[in-house]
């Protein structure tokens, strides 16, 4: 696999950086020292990430109710509570590219502050479901930090700790399971009072953001426009192959994060409360994977690690078709499919450090988490409408292990050999 060739005004990564293999055991860059200012920010970028999804996720625990309050159809509710994936993930793109020009220094506490105005947002819009579907869209400004806070990471940490690094900053995720947890029970006080907390974390964080985060000292910024480098990154065969891959890991976490809830009251007739704390479960086996995938990823190749845990989704994901069950065999189904889901999401992205140039891990993230995003926004849909036509979920499953496994092939077979080269040879502007 051969890395980009450099846009005018872009520096050329330094020795060791992200072009370079990870070798296994007892390599210098392995040994690289990890500053204090490297912890502070990576553990600024997480908060940040956590609060940012909370606030992303705001919707879904209460899909139901508000299924109930508005009279919607299931369909209508799968896209009221898959909405705010859409802005999501598409606004990665232009945010991680904002983030190598502009340093996440100033990207998280901007676009955090920002979140505030869509969850305040949802108090008035509550009781209309066309203001609400609007708001739900808004919302999904805060799914865009994931492409700030890795370009964030990346520059702190050296090669041969990316990995888990990247992992311990994508728990931030975890703020589905804090979404689906809190935000129901919250709401049982008041209807109003889930928002209104977001909104105080957001604004606590905009600030702590603000007054903390610190871009790497020898960071690269790129000089060229937004529209060069976008297009620059679109043209890398490699960002494309690590965006399908991402699609099926991290989109299968977007889905299920959004959509569980729904199918755990309609399918086993669990309550809002119980559905909530099953989701909630199923996004932190996701939280303690990821970094685990890309603690992984340090020692074995990216690669394979997805492919094992791509594998173990599509399996899994068979014997949910077969509608088991939810105890003892459902519940084993959805913590397996969390852990392979978190693993592969980990290792793909410590992947994409590997073989990006640190000028452009922003642009490349943006669009890699973009269709991660977009692989979180199809599913509820096509379980909504299949379930509305069918009356099963079934489909839906199979349709799961059938994309995990092609990811699981393609992972094996085209991929366990990326970043390898020591002195990558540039590519042309057409590959």
């Amino acid at each position: 696999m051969r890395a980009a060739r450099l846009l005018p005004g872009e520096q050329q990564p330094r020795t060791g950086d992200s072009q370079r293999p990870r070798r296994r055991g007892g390599c210098g860059e392995q040994r690289a020292p990890v500053t204090v200012a490297a912890y502070r920010n990576l553990t600024l970028a997480t908060l940040g990430f956590t609060i940012t999804f909370w606030a992303w996720n705001l919707i879904s625990p209460l899909g139901h109710a508000f299924k109930a309050a508005l009279g919607l159809t299931s369909f209508e509710e799968a896209v009221l509570v898959a909405a705010p994936v859409v802005v999501g993930a598409l606004g990665r793109v232009p945010v991680g590219a904002l983030t190598d020009r502009y340093g996440a220094r100033l990207m998280f506490p901007l676009v955090s502050g920002l979140t505030i105005v869509p969850v305040l947002l949802l108090i008035p819009a509550r009781h209309n479901y066309a203001a609400l579907l609007a708001a739900a869209f808004l919302l999904g400004l805060g799914g865009t930090t994931f492409a700030i806070g890795v370009p964030l990471v990346n520059g702190w940490f050296p090669p041969g700790r990316r990995g888990l690094a990247l992992g311990i900053f994508g728990m931030g995720m975890g703020g589905v399971a804090l979404s689906a947890y809190l935000t129901p029970r919250i709401h049982r006080y008041d209807e109003n009072l889930p928002y209104l907390v977001v909104a105080m974390a957001l604004a606590v964080f905009a600030m702590l953001a603000a007054l903390i985060i610190t871009d790497a000292p020898d960071r690269p910024v790129p000089q060229s426009s937004l529209a060069t480098r976008l297009a620059a990154a679109g043209r890398l065969r490699i960002t494309w192959e690590l965006a399908a891959l991402y699609a099926v890991g991290f989109g299968g976490i977007v889905a299920f994060g959004v959509y569980l809830p729904t199918y755990l009251q309609t399918w086993y007739d669990v309550g809002a409360v119980h559905a909530g704390t099953s989701a909630a479960g199923f996004a932190l086996v996701t939280v303690v994977f990821r970094p685990i995938g890309g603690w992984c990823a340090d020692r074995a190749h990216p690669a394979v690690v997805t492919a094992w845990a791509l594998g173990a989704v599509a399996l899994f994901a068979v014997v949910q078709a077969l509608d088991p069950m939810l105890h003892p065999l459902g519940t084993l189904d959805f913590l397996v499919m969390a852990a392979g889901l978190g693993a592969s999401s980990g290792a793909i992205i410590a992947l994409l450090a590997r073989v990006t140039p640190q000028a452009r891990v922003g642009s490349v993230t943006g669009i890699v988490g973009a269709c991660g995003g977009l692989g979180g926004f199809v599913p509820p849909l096509v379980m909504g409408a299949v379930y509305g036509t069918k009356g099963s979920y079934a489909i839906g499953f199979m349709l799961l292990s059938d994309l995990a496994l092609a990811g699981c092939v393609y992972a094996f077979g085209r991929m366990r050999t990326a970043g390898a080269d020591d002195t990558p040879a540039p590519v042309s502007p057409t590959e």
